[in-house]
């Protein structure tokens, strides 16, 4: 835990240097050969870990072809693509510090976060939604009051808890997990009462749990969130080029494939069916590519 922290605050303290700047990665790529993805360890089917190092889920293949499809237009007859895990916490700083190139995990784009990354194309619209105990009696939000509820730090479903929390009246204990799962293990034993996440987490987590049945998703969305891979910032054309391969697995259906891949099929490493089919509204985002933020969604 001190090593990341330390680690945090040598990657804050680089963001200093490098933001804002104006920054050409297909350069940086083609000179080298080489290219950094970021990648998530438990961020439900969008981004998740089989262990020994291998990482899946549809926005890590996503990612990869997007990478495929970059490497065809810098004309490199190989590229090497490195592979860092990421946390919701040194995500940002990690992107802005161009540790890491490319970030396809479970980031929501909104209006805060574009001030320091980039956002390609929106390929998931998520729903927060909460999780517990199936025989916890919880229904809904204004069941929490004087419940333990964890969320995990760094994501956006901390304002989202507290702004609900404000306008409910509810007065519930906020927990922090360091990581999704580090929140589902505090729901798994316990220690907490709800875990209030991305509903394709919640979903994910369950679905890997020793007993799912003892776990259910209940209440209402409570926010609605666009979930986009992350970039730097001040380049045009590294943009261009990620939106562009986006573009191209969306007319050729292969995006569309992926997904039911990833949510609809039987999954590593238990070989569970999420079932979560795509939403209207991850369909409307494939039918006209944007990098809305979330505040946008808000505003219909």
């Amino acid at each position: 835990m001190k090593k990341q922290v330390i680690a945090l605050a040598i990657a804050m303290l680089a963001v200093g240097v490098a933001s804002a700047e104006p920054y050409d990665t297909l350069a940086k790529i083609k000179s080298s050969g080489e290219v950094t993805m970021g990648v998530r360890d438990s961020s439900g089917a969008l981004a998740y870990t089989i262990g020994d190092g291998k990482y899946v889920g549809f926005h890590t293949e996503m990612a990869r072809r997007i990478l495929g499809d970059i490497q065809k237009q810098l004309g490199l007859p190989a590229l090497k693509i490195k592979e860092q895990l990421v946390t919701s916490q040194n995500r940002v700083p990690l992107v802005q510090n161009h540790t890491v190139d490319l970030e396809c995990g479970s980031t929501t784009n909104n209006a805060t976060r574009q001030k320091d990354v980039a956002f390609a194309s929106t390929t998931f619209v998520e729903e927060v939604r909460i999780a517990v105990k199936a025989n916890s009696g919880i229904a809904s939000i204004k069941d929490l009051n004087n419940k333990n509820v964890v969320t995990t730090t760094g994501t956006t479903s901390v304002q989202t808890l507290r702004k609900n929390e404000r306008a409910t009246g509810v007065d519930f204990k906020e927990i922090m997990g360091k990581d999704h799962a580090d929140s589902f293990l505090l729901l798994e034993s316990g220690r907490a009462d709800a875990f209030v996440m991305d509903g394709q987490i919640l979903a994910g987590n369950i679905a890997k749990s020793k007993n799912p049945a003892d776990f259910k998703i209940v209440g209402e969305a409570l926010s609605v969130e666009p979930i986009a891979c992350m970039l730097p910032k001040e380049d045009p054309a590294f943009k261009k080029a990620v939106d562009a391969s986006i573009a191209r697995q969306i007319k050729d259906g292969s995006l569309a494939k992926l997904y039911d891949t990833w949510f609809m099929q039987a999954i590593p490493p238990t070989n569970t069916k999420l079932n979560l089919a795509a939403s209207e509204a991850t369909k409307a985002a494939w039918a006209s590519p944007n990098d809305k933020p979330m505040e946008d969604y808000a505003k219909k």
